[in-house]
């Protein structure tokens, strides 16, 4: 309590102490600072007029302090003017009360913002462990990647080697098995790298090795490599005559390309699946979408489904089998080259997915 009238101090530290509360006094702004920051209190009652050091420039000082910027102050004063009063948030003031005051309400006022400060630490207690919660799962997801990427490489290696050696000897049944596992292997190695690149990319250690790329050329490419998996599925593709190339990491947004024709043919129906591609350029950016006659996605999930881990509500029937990670890794890698990326449809008419580049090199 800050006042420089002690027999207002002595009421208040009489109706507070009878109410629980443990209340200390300071009849100036100076002395009340110095009790601040030797012990900081829970709640400031602040006087405005004030000899040496008003009721503003004490607030002002307690809100510039790193460790006492977060104590709420309720300013306690027979100013009653709207402008007294607007000074008095402005300065960082959470409450405002008029002498001569009715100790109930100082009571309920004070009551109110104490239970904000509770609720506003105990939100941050919860924040903090669920940020070590998290740091603790991507620990162990990073374990268990990193212990799956040898095993994976020696089963793709081999399969090779039976392909390649026993090609003449194999039926047509044993060579299409061995391509599907191949294909299946390949599936694994693009979702271990989308989680340990998407890791990267969140803490700003991948460096972007830039170099002129032809969109057209990596959309035929990223078509080509994942026919395997279209089963009936019909993609359709005109390259534009005139595409600018653009300045970026080849290897990130071909991956960017294959993640989302991936999902697009996932989400496609087998019968009657129909995929478009398109590339359009203007204003010093081009934009690649692809667009699908999938179930679409409903408005709400929209947004989130880039989030990490994020899943969303399939229709029924259809199982959730993605890590969560491909659409995250896709939004930081083409973030990191200064794009951006989004996705538009209605629920029921499928979706495009889409992702606009600089045509120059994104700024560092």
């Amino acid at each position: 309590m800050v006042d420089d009238t002690p027999a207002n101090l002595q009421l208040l530290s009489e109706m507070l102490k009878g109410r629980g509360y443990r209340a200390r006094a300071a009849v100036s702004g100076k002395l009340a600072l110095q009790a601040a920051r030797s012990d900081p209190p829970d709640l400031i009652l602040l006087d405005i007029s004030m000899p040496g050091m008003n009721g503003y420039e004490v607030c002002a000082k307690l809100k510039a302090d790193e460790k006492l910027k977060d104590i709420p102050v309720i300013f306690l004063s027979a100013h009653s003017e709207t402008a007294d009063k607007i000074k008095a948030f402005s300065a960082g003031g959470v409450d405002y009360i008029t002498k001569p005051f009715q100790f109930r309400e100082v009571e309920a006022r004070v009551e109110a913002h104490l239970e904000l400060r509770r609720q506003k630490f105990q939100l941050q207690e919860n924040y903090d462990k669920l940020r070590r919660l998290e740091e603790m799962r991507d620990s162990l997801v990073h374990m268990i990647i990193h212990d799956l990427r040898s095993p994976l490489a020696g089963i793709y290696g081999f399969l090779e080697l039976i392909r390649e050696k026993a090609a003449g000897a194999l039926s047509p049944d044993l060579r299409r098995y061995i391509g599907d596992a191949l294909g299946s292997a390949k599936q694994m190695a693009r979702i271990i790298n989308n989680v340990l690149d998407t890791s990267r990319l969140e803490e700003g250690k991948l460096k972007l090795k830039l170099t002129e790329c032809d969109l057209s050329g990596m959309l035929k490419e990223a078509v080509s490599g994942l026919k395997p998996l279209l089963a009936g599925r019909e993609i359709r593709f005109t390259p534009p005559k005139n595409t600018p190339k653009i300045l970026a990491d080849l290897e990130l947004i071909s991956r960017v390309i294959q993640n989302l024709l991936a999902n697009a043919i996932k989400f496609t129906p087998k019968a009657g699946g129909l995929i478009r591609l398109d590339i359009k350029s203007s204003g010093g950016l081009v934009r690649v979408g692809v667009q699908d006659n999938g179930p679409g996605i409903a408005a709400e999930h929209r947004s989130r489904i880039f989030e990490k881990f994020a899943q969303v509500e399939l229709p029924a029937g259809r199982q959730k089998n993605s890590t969560g990670l491909g659409l995250t890794f896709c939004k930081l890698s083409v973030e990191a080259h200064g794009g951006r990326i989004g996705v538009d449809g209605e629920e029921g008419q499928g979706s495009t997915f889409w992702f606009e580049l600089p045509v120059n090199a994104p700024a560092p």
